[in-house]
């Protein structure tokens, strides 16, 4: 059976564009594939984090996660740090990716800025931890959005060089799984940007945690232009907020851009913003609703982890032995 890994930061608030762009996809997943679903807690120490507010954030996501409909029983849902094979993988894919490789990554650039020098190392190698957390399940395919596929690019050239480097055919070639409408979902306040939890104002996303006044809020207060809205995606050219937020509604309905164009062609900004503040609130509230609860018992969240990694770590112990041996590592 095809296996799917994926994971999350648990850095901020879970907001819309992580739960358009990943989480629903992965609750749909569940029914047809094996599916390990990973809080990545290493990754997220690549940039400093306050150790109480990483413990809380960790709970957080994986509350937001089963409020949106990921069954932990049916899913491997854990905190990567529970699984030490992460980070014993991830060393040795540091000893099989090329310098050259990682200088091509984007993001690195994009996360150091004029820093770089002051960068920590982890941030700089954190694809190699990334190629680690797919293969050491043997992961088949991985759910990305579209800011990801050169990190899943790099894994497979981590992978098939591993195989290349030792005449072995161990590690399976990713495929990605690129789902469904809003994989890119931008900023309320700013279309041409992505919808990110580090963005300082709260108003350019909405939160899994906000309530029906807050969604309704930050929808009504979204960026616009002076326009009315298209019939057709064509007229949304250069009106990057138009097609952010027609996007968003088209996701939210299970329309296509081109539906969603053609219900209000021709209707201005205020009109269709109550239509989206509806859809929103539909689809989020009982999210917030059930994160409420599940927060109010952190217990039940780290039985959850708890039992995720137990599980995880049955599959992982077997495929890491092998690798080690595969090197040359001597296990007397």
């Amino acid at each position: 059976m095809n296996r799917i890994f994926s994971g999350v930061q648990p850095t901020g608030n879970l907001h819309l564009g992580n739960y358009l762009g990943a989480i629903r996809n992965w609750v749909r997943l569940q029914r047809d594939y094996e599916c390990l679903y990973c809080v990545v807690d290493m990754h997220a120490i690549t940039v400093w984090q306050d150790p109480a507010a990483l413990r809380a954030s960790t709970r957080e996501v994986t509350a937001g996660l089963v409020a949106a409909g990921l069954d932990p029983a049916k899913n491997i849902l854990f905190n990567q740090s529970q699984v030490s094979g992460h980070a014993e993988l991830a060393w040795i894919f540091n000893c099989v990716a090329r310098l050259g490789w990682l200088n091509r990554m984007t993001q690195f650039k994009e996360k150091a800025g004029k820093q770089r020098e002051n960068a920590s190392a982890g941030l700089y190698v954190y694809p190699n931890l990334m190629a680690a957390d797919i293969l050491l399940y043997k992961a088949t395919h991985v759910p990305v959005g579209e800011d990801q596929k050169q990190h899943l690019e790099l894994a497979r050239d981590i992978a098939q060089k591993f195989n290349g480097d030792f005449g072995v055919e161990f590690f399976p070639l990713i495929e990605p799984l690129i789902l469904g409408a809003a994989t890119r979902v931008m900023s309320l306040r700013d279309g041409t940007k992505k919808m990110s939890k580090s963005d300082a104002s709260d108003y350019s996303r909405i939160n899994l945690t906000d309530d029906a006044d807050a969604i309704a809020l930050k929808i009504r207060k979204a960026k616009t232009d002076s326009g009315v809205l298209p019939e057709t995606p064509a007229g949304l050219e250069a009106r990057p907020e138009a097609d952010n937020l027609l996007g968003i509604y088209g996701a939210l309905a299970d329309k296509s851009l081109e539906d969603a164009c053609r219900e209000f062609a021709g209707a201005s900004f205020s009109v269709f913003k109550e239509k989206l503040v509806e859809r929103a609130v539909a689809e989020l509230q009982p999210i917030q609703t059930e994160m409420k609860r599940l927060l109010a018992d952190p217990a039940s969240i780290d039985s959850i982890l708890r039992s995720g990694a137990e599980r995880a770590r049955a599959i992982a112990e077997p495929i890491l032995k092998e690798v080690q041996a595969i090197v040359g590592f001597l296990r007397p």
